[in-house]
């Protein structure tokens, strides 16, 4: 069975793909239409080992059990942001969550991972001391979501009539993904006179909001509290043991010229016990220029041209601080 419906989204089994040439497969049309009708499905026959998401789930259970200042020594910043972060922003309201931002570059002259070699909007990497396998799990985890993630753009564009490999450029052998461990607490983590001098939290543990890149593979646990936009308001994306959840963001929405849809999504509060989850951020190298790639004389253009390096920043910016509006693919619809 290629698709199925959970009592909220899409599930589908992408083994049918293993080894087969890329062609218009069942897989294939199942994940254009649930990018279509959705922008959201769970992914089961990723390829992602049972292991490795066993080993995540501890690493990232262990890095948020450190007490509050030594997870604060690896502290992001505006002008570097990978590391411990309390008090993110979404939409400029604060979400009740604590996350940790890490990626991995391969660098275009060596074609090796340089995890500590970024460009200057995404300063370098830290790590924690204390924590012997943090590294090299997490920096392996990544490198399975990057290659999940190709496959991904690869269906994605046999699903839109174009070339498989039409995007595989802008991500491969560089891109400017993240993976992002969340960790949503059930009381604020900010001490009160923290919390006093900062955006005071929302309503939401993660507000509503598009992701700005190509796509977003999402490792959750089994708490529950995502939430995806539909026309009829907000729907529950159930946890599936150990499926990805995948979700269409921004750029994807553009190079698709609409047909596939970067939907809302969100986190309701949490109760009862903390949520924790990851996801893996997929987005094109900063020079990549982001246009429709089907557009045609009966369904025209419906972006003008975007640079994706000076929208990911200005995403970017808006995390630390209210800085009024925040940039969205709208602002570049014709």
């Amino acid at each position: 069975m290629i698709l199925a419906m959970s009592n909220t989204i899409p599930v589908i089994d992408l083994s049918p793909l293993d080894g087969v040439a890329p062609s218009r497969t069942p897989a294939i049309d199942a994940i254009a239409a649930a990018a279509h009708d959705w922008g959201f499905f769970q992914l089961t026959g990723h390829g992602v080992s049972i292991d490795l998401i066993d080993r995540v789930w501890v690493e990232t259970q262990a890095f948020f059990g450190l007490p509050m200042d030594v997870k604060r020594t690896l502290a992001r910043t505006r002008e570097n942001p990978r590391g411990y972060y309390d008090r993110e922003l979404t939409k400029n309201r604060r979400d009740l969550k604590e996350v940790f931002d890490f990626a991995a570059l391969r660098h275009p002259a060596l074609g090796e991972a340089h995890p500590d070699n970024r460009a200057a909007v995404d300063g370098t990497n830290r790590w924690p001391e204390t924590l012997p396998r943090f590294r090299a799990t997490m920096l392996e985890y990544l490198a399975a979501c990057e290659q999940l993630g190709l496959r991904l753009l690869c269906a994605l564009c046999l699903g839109l009539g174009v070339d498989e490999d039409t995007l595989t450029p802008y991500f491969s052998p560089v891109h400017t993904g993240f993976a992002r461990l969340n960790y949503y607490p059930l009381d604020d983590p900010l001490e009160p006179a923290a919390a006093a001098t900062v955006t005071p939290l929302g309503d939401m543990a993660l507000h509503h909001h598009s992701d700005a890149g190509a796509l977003t593979i999402l490792l959750q646990d089994d708490v529950g509290g995502l939430q995806v936009g539909t026309d009829d308001g907000w729907m529950d994306v159930t946890p599936l043991d150990r499926a990805l959840v995948v979700n269409v963001a921004d750029m994807m929405q553009i190079w698709s010229n609409d047909r596939y849809r970067a939907p809302l999504h969100r986190v309701r509060p949490i109760t009862g016990r903390p949520r924790y989850s990851i996801p893996f951020f997929f987005n094109p190298a900063y020079d990549t220029d982001v246009a429709p790639l089907v557009a045609t004389a009966s369904e025209p253009p419906r972006y003008r041209t975007l640079n994706w390096g000076h929208f990911r920043q200005a995403r970017t910016d808006g995390d630390f601080a209210d800085y009024g509006h925040e940039i969205q693919i709208a602002d570049y619809r014709i």
